[in-house]
């Protein structure tokens, strides 16, 4: 959920994840865990849907769309509450985002992934930084007028 628009969007994604583990159950090394292998392919599968959809996903949220998407008051943001809020950047962001705050991915690696240059990726990734800094600035306003 984290790179998709929305859960039709997820669906497809990991439908495509099993499709290549299925295709490619043959070539898996045994001796190696399976759980790095199958995050692997789901994130490439991530990448390729977001290829794929690139050009038909370049709106963005306006900040005041996000101050009218009403989030339950709580203490404390859950992990729903934040994954709303990631998924209100842009695809471009969205992806550079996670790839290198939460995948763990360098700048040079998103770079090659993704098909941009190493700016590119850098300057997302502080685009989005600074996006999502908004958009929980007004999350926690919400939720303090609550």
């Amino acid at each position: 959920m984290r790179y998709a628009n929305d859960r039709d969007d997820a669906v497809e994604i990991m439908n495509d994840g099993f499709m290549k583990v299925f295709q490619y159950i043959k070539k898996f090394d045994t001796s190696k865990p399976i759980k790095p292998w199958l995050r692997r392919i789901m994130i490439n599968s991530s990448i390729d849907h977001f290829k794929k959809h690139k050009a038909t996903t370049t709106q963005e949220v306006s900040l005041d769309q996000a101050a009218t998407t009403s989030f339950e008051p709580v203490d404390q943001a859950s992990y729903d509450e934040l994954l709303a809020i990631v998924r209100k950047l842009p695809p471009a962001y969205r992806t550079v985002f996670n790839l290198y705050a939460i995948e763990g991915y360098g700048h040079k690696e998103i770079a090659t992934l993704l098909g941009i240059s190493e700016g590119t990726s850098k300057s997302n990734y502080a685009k989005a930084k600074k996006k999502l800094q908004a958009y929980l600035d007004i999350f926690f306003e919400l939720e303090l007028k609550s």
